[in-house]
């Protein structure tokens, strides 16, 4: 673990990073709630599209995740230096579904217009800082638990359930903003665009595989950072 105030020291970096997220999250959701009032829109309605967006519920996970873990680091029994299963698979899932949401954004989104609710600063926390704290917390945190790789299974169920849920609500919705009786948080989603439900299941396939793919290389990441440290203490 490098010193003994490396874990405390780690810690205190984690509590700050999920205050940063949870700053930015909240921020965007003040800017985005006032321009509903302001515009006379549906404020019930942009309330619950703004958390069906994924990138918020990926934040929102990676700040239960560390904080669940900053918890746990000064409850713990003096003896417990690896987090709990439940904890290294959200922080998993939390980096799975950041990383993806930060690659996507910005390669794919970023330049493109933006809502009049948008928040330029809360933006790059959410598509870029926190991926990046996520990635860095996979390589460094002193009190990693290697998983097995049924986890991989865990936090694919995250999403399948987040698109499931956004299909079946979005035909009931009527978007706040355009006035349409539908309302999907992404284009490739919206069955109603020029690729239809072929394009849609084609979207899904794809995402399907992408989260198994980057699954798997942080479950497999966490796991040779565990056989490293085995062989150090061997060695």
């Amino acid at each position: 673990m490098r010193t003994r105030t490396w874990p405390t020291v780690w810690s205190a970096i984690r509590l700050l990073a999920a205050a940063v997220i949870m700053t930015a999250l909240v921020g965007q959701f003040v800017t985005t709630v006032r321009a509903a009032i302001s515009a006379d829109r549906d404020v019930a309605t942009t309330i619950a599209n703004f958390f069906s967006f994924f990138t918020i519920l990926s934040n929102l996970i990676a700040v239960l995740a560390l904080l669940a873990a900053v918890v746990w680091f000064w409850m713990r029994p003096p003896h417990e230096d690896r987090e709990p299963r439940g904890i290294a698979v959200a922080l998993a899932g939390a980096t799975t579904y950041l990383v993806i949401t930060g690659v996507v954004y910005n390669l794919l989104l970023r330049g493109l217009p933006t809502a009049d609710d948008h928040v330029a600063w809360a933006n790059e926390i959410l598509h870029v800082v926190a991926p990046l704290f996520l990635v860095i917390d996979l390589l460094v945190a002193p009190t990693h638990r290697a998983l097995r790789w049924r986890a991989v299974a865990v936090i694919l169920a995250v999403p399948i359930v987040w698109i499931v849920y956004t299909l079946i609500r979005g035909p009931f919705v009527l978007d706040p903003v355009r006035g349409v009786a539908f309302w999907y948080p992404y284009p490739f989603l919206n069955p109603n665009g020029v690729a239809g439900w072929g394009g849609v299941w084609a979207y899904v396939a794809g995402i399907a595989v992408t989260f198994v793919v980057v699954g798997t290389i942080v479950v497999a990441v966490g796991r040779l950072r565990a056989r490293g440290a085995r062989t150090a203490v061997t060695v």
